[in-house]
């Protein structure tokens, strides 16, 4: 079986097979990670700070081949016993220069101390740094944490920093996910750090966010409900009183027009629903990622799903905005403009939402609109006035 590991699963994935987890050999299954967390150490005694895991769909077999975004071999998973082989280099990643192994660090090194300076952030001040390698008589190696959004802005602090400091100062690129416990965030950066051949380490400081004004971020409005509840009329009048206001770049992903486009080819299963719901999402984000404001609106049945593109979202440092368009199934049944509803209580569609599939209700809506009794235009007012109120526009 092939399976493509999430981003946090093949930044751990990539610290295994490089030896920055050392002595770590793969992934801990369900009794590894339990040990850990009651007892701080491995199976055989090896103390760990924390699980690394992996999540695999229920009916894998005994060997895994995981693979990259793009679809090329990474490692061999042993399913019982967590282990992976790497079958070829890890090259997903950006700053490839950077991403130098703990073996050819040491190598480099050779034999020299090092002061390791795990970064997530600018640092604050060089002094201190300076002043401890010298005491040390030791190589300052950079290690900008690159996981996630933040890597390219730590990359190049790291850089910058790297110019004020000695000639002989190394910068490696480390793409260690962050923890949410501090204390184990801090455990794991000091055992990459060790295993990069440091003799001390030095933590830098944790950035600190500041976003930027709401009207200057990225936004995604997402409305799900049935087929029939007005979300679709309601997203395009507030496409086009958006468009009017001017001020905002405006991306408008309708769920049927996507579905003849970006998604041309998929059934309406439950796995092909999922992925045309994340293909959306997928879009959305990276039109908020630059500042825009994207409009959304499948069914999105189901919660789990729209909670992946709430969290993919999120993670490029855009908002998201759900709008449960909670027109009743009897209502949207008596609009049936398009049939459907007919047609799936005569069976002519199967795992029709509403009829015989499940629609989930979010419990996490921004704002719930039922348009059984409002107009369209009331309805389109009352989502311009939220994202008036969260500050989008001006």
């Amino acid at each position: 079986m092939e399976w493509t590991p999430n981003a946090r699963e093949l930044a751990d994935l990539e610290l295994l097979l490089s030896g920055a987890f050392h002595p770590l050999t793969g992934f801990m299954g369900h009794e590894d990670a339990h040990s850990v967390i009651e007892h701080g150490t491995l199976l055989d005694g090896t103390p760990w700070p924390a699980p690394v895991t992996i999540h695999l769909p229920d009916d894998v077999g005994d060997d895994v081949t995981l693979l990259d975004p793009e679809g090329v071999p990474l490692a061999a998973l042993d399913v019982a016993t967590g282990e992976v082989r790497a079958l070829g280099p890890i090259e997903h990643g950006p700053f490839a220069r950077l991403r130098r192994t703990p073996e050819e660090v040491r190598k480099e090194l050779d034999g020299r101390p090092a002061l390791a300076v795990t970064m997530r952030g600018p640092l604050d001040s060089l002094d201190e740094i300076v002043e401890t390698a010298r005491e040390l008589d030791a190589v300052i190696l950079l290690m900008p944490l690159v996981y996630g959004e933040a890597g390219p802005a730590v990359v190049r602090a790291a850089l910058k920093a790297a110019e004020r400091l000695p000639e002989d100062t190394m910068v490696v690129a480390v793409p260690l996910a962050p923890r949410e416990d501090p204390e184990i965030d801090l455990e794991l950066r000091e055992r990459v750090a060790e295993n990069y051949g440091a003799a001390e380490h030095y933590p830098g400081p944790e950035p600190v966010a500041i976003p930027g004004p709401p009207h200057r971020r990225g936004l995604v409005v997402f409305f799900t409900g049935l087929s029939g509840s007005g979300k679709s009329t309601i997203a395009r009048g507030l496409r086009d009183a958006l468009l009017e206001l001017g001020g905002r770049t405006i991306t408008y992903l309708d769920g049927d027009v996507v579905r003849h486009l970006l998604s041309k080819g998929l059934t309406f299963s439950k796995a092909d629903r999922d992925l045309n719901i994340r293909r959306i999402g997928f879009v959305a984000a990276e039109a908020a990622r630059h500042g825009g404001l994207a409009i959304c609106a499948p069914i999105a049945p189901y919660a789990a799903t729209r909670a992946e593109v709430r969290e993919m979202v999120e993670a490029v440092g855009a908002d998201f905005m759900l709008v449960y368009v909670a027109t009743p199934l009897e209502e949207c049944e008596r609009r049936d403009r398009k049939g459907l509803y007919a047609k799936a209580r005569a069976g002519l569609i199967p795992e029709f939402t509403g009829v015989s599939d499940p629609y989930e209700e979010p419990e996490d809506a921004d704002l719930v609109v039922d348009t059984t009794h409002i107009s369209i235009e009331a309805a389109v007012s009352r989502v311009l006035d939220a994202i008036r109120a969260g500050g989008y526009i001006r």
